[in-house]
């Protein structure tokens, strides 16, 4: 799954945020991603597939953390 195109669809359906603005080297805070809606893109990670995020995952501040953290629990990085 492309975890910067999750970021980028999920803040454009959910935001003003422009989804252009949703860059890697972006600071969350930044671009107006607060830790609700931070939340929010996590749970629809999970919902879309089907991967359980662990409770204790570090509190990403920039879209490549994001990234990172997503990236590295999808179902095919296991692969």
């Amino acid at each position: 799954m492309d975890a910067l195109k999750l970021i980028r669809d999920f803040v454009s359906s959910h935001s003003d945020i422009d989804p252009e603005s949703v860059v890697p080297d972006a600071v969350l805070a930044d671009i107006g991603i607060d830790s609700l809606m931070l939340l929010e893109v996590m749970f629809e990670y999970e919902e879309k597939t089907g991967v359980k995020l662990p409770d204790d995952l570090p509190t990403p501040t920039t879209v490549r953390e994001l990234m990172d953290q997503l990236e590295k629990l999808a179902p095919d990085a296991a692969q």
